[in-house]
């Protein structure tokens, strides 16, 4: 069976897959009316396939009348073949429901019709019967997922199946539209049609989805609207895929219903998945050269004499050390902050009461023992703010902090033993 698969493109970028593959869209919902899901469950909004035929299917219509349990079909119209038949993308809900359905069903009645079984389609009656001959579709997956069952069906592991191509796979199914008694709005469903798994998918799971190759001969016969009744060649599409599958273990977390992650079709041992606690333990990626990075990041300065000016001016330029610096690089003291200094200086009073008469021109070259005399202000204030900034350390023995010793001269040629610890 197929009971989970993986639809986690746009809509419209799925229009352009078809097209590629000379599968003409004549019409296609918005991205925001299809969902888009790694783990795409019976209930959700898929892309649908179809030919452009009316809600009644191909053919003629028909008029249905209940008969106690048995449905008569009495043809009353016979519309003439197209001479060119249109092809669209249509949003429609999985699990279908049949047309004749009076009231919405539960979550449990439409998990019964999400699958179509091959051998069931063989017979001319059954619930499928109508849908088969009127209303055949393709439903849109980029793969699908199957678990495969160990110790006796007490651990499962769920696998995901895509073409080796990475081309998007076309299902094989039925749709039908259904308006419930009382109600105006009408609802489109569908159903995959599963048969035999092939050789390849044989160790998972004994039935897989009919898989029909890309724009093919055998899309077109069954999506052909002129063929509105069953027949054997239609009945020879369904048969295992042919072409080459690929099938690798996956996340566990796909197997609850509302998980969602591009990771769900990654393998578990891919060194892509996140998931993957070897990928936790393993190495980082080797850098590139120093050399070689050097290269690629340095532009090239020796061509740009002007730029090479400016480098040697910016070099001539006064530095201070600076102790906020991180790498204990000198700083550069710009021309305004020396010229702020001086001024302040030179408006302060000194001891006697007179007032510095400093030249502060900038055009005067400063003497290093001016400069020297102008940082020094600056210096004397950030040693005082790193002493006032320091952790202060409490005494063992004692609530104040002690005074610091200052030795004292002997005057006899004696001193107290303290005093030769004090350097």
């Amino acid at each position: 069976m197929c009971g989970r698969y993986a639809l986690g493109i746009r809509a419209s970028f799925v229009r352009h897959q078809l097209q590629d593959h000379g599968m003409p869209v004549d019409e296609a919902p918005e991205d925001d009316e299809v969902r888009q899901s790694y783990n795409f469950a019976p209930g959700y909004h898929g892309l649908v396939y179809r030919a452009d035929v009316p809600d009644y299917g191909a053919g003629p219509r028909h008029i249905n009348r209940e008969h106690g349990q048995q449905i008569v079909e009495e043809p009353i119209e016979q519309i003439e073949n197209r001479s060119e038949t249109r092809y669209k993308l249509q949003a429609m809900k999985w699990g279908l429901v049949p047309f004749w359905t009076k009231r919405n069903p539960d979550y449990g009645a439409v998990m019964k019709t999400i699958n179509a079984r091959d051998d069931s389609l063989a017979e001319n009656r059954g619930m499928w019967n109508t849908m088969k001959q009127k209303k055949r579709c393709i439903i849109v997956a980029q793969g699908f997922f199957e678990w495969l069952k160990k110790n006796g069906g007490k651990e499962k592991i769920p696998h995901y199946v895509k073409r080796k191509d990475d081309q998007l796979m076309c299902f094989a199914g039925l749709w039908d539209c259904v308006q419930y008694d009382g109600a105006e709005e009408k609802h489109y469903t569908y159903t995959i049609i599963t048969t035999d798994s092939n050789k390849q998918l044989k160790f998972l799971h004994d039935r897989m989805p009919v898989i029909l190759e890309n724009g093919s001969e055998q899309i077109r016969t069954w999506l052909d609207p002129n063929r509105y009744a069953w027949s054997k060649e239609l009945q020879a599409l369904l048969k295992p895929f042919e072409g080459e599958l690929e099938c690798y273990p996956v996340s566990q977390e796909v197997g609850k219903v509302g998980n969602n992650s591009p990771a769900f079709i990654v393998p578990v041992a891919s060194s892509e998945n996140k998931s993957n606690i070897a990928n936790f333990f393993s190495g980082p990626k080797a850098s590139p050269k120093k050399g070689k990075l050097e290269s690629k990041a340095m532009p090239s300065l020796a061509k740009d004499e002007n730029l090479k000016d400016a480098i040697k001016k910016e070099d001539d330029r006064v530095t201070v050390d600076g102790p906020s610096t991180e790498d204990n690089a000198p700083v550069p003291v710009p021309v305004s902050e020396v010229s702020r200094l001086k001024r302040e200086r030179e408006n302060t009073e000194s001891e006697d009461g007179m007032i510095g008469t400093v030249d502060v021109s900038p055009l005067r070259k400063i003497p290093k023992s001016e400069l020297k005399s102008a940082v020094q202000t600056t210096d004397e204030s950030r040693e005082i703010a790193k002493m006032q900034n320091k952790k202060k350390t409490r005494s063992a023995t004692s609530n104040r902090t002690t005074a610091k010793i200052t030795p004292s001269k002997a005057s006899d040629g004696s001193q107290r033993i303290t005093n030769f610890f004090i350097k």
